[in-house]
């Protein structure tokens, strides 16, 4: 973001430049003005520019993360489930070795 303020910082500096050299140049006031309007215009466009730019790039690393995250998360969804099943099938096992222990102790 300190690159962003840098350029921002930059074309205001310019666009001051800009309008003070204009106002200062001799020329009559209706050319001035016009001079002034079509430079803050070329500017907005300009930083319109840089603006949808950065936007542009912000928007694309939160989409980058945000399928990442999703991706991490059915990752983690699908090795609980493995997990789940895996103790589920130990839990069961171990019912069944503890049933034939008792009915070997009862026909003892």
């Amino acid at each position: 973001m300190k690159a962003d303020k840098i350029i921002l910082g930059v074309l205001g500096g310019v666009a001051v430049g800009a309008a003070l050299g204009v106002l200062f140049a001799p020329e009559k006031g209706d050319k001035t003005r016009r001079k002034i309007m079509d430079k803050s215009n070329d500017y907005a466009d300009e930083l319109k520019d840089k603006l949808d730019t950065l936007l542009g790039t912000i928007t694309n690393k939160y989409e980058k993360i945000w399928k990442e995250g999703e991706s991490l998360l059915a990752d983690g969804k699908s090795k609980f489930n493995d997990v789940k099943q895996d103790g589920e099938a130990l839990v069961a096992e171990g019912k069944s070795k503890y049933y034939e222990a008792k009915s070997e102790i009862k026909n003892s």
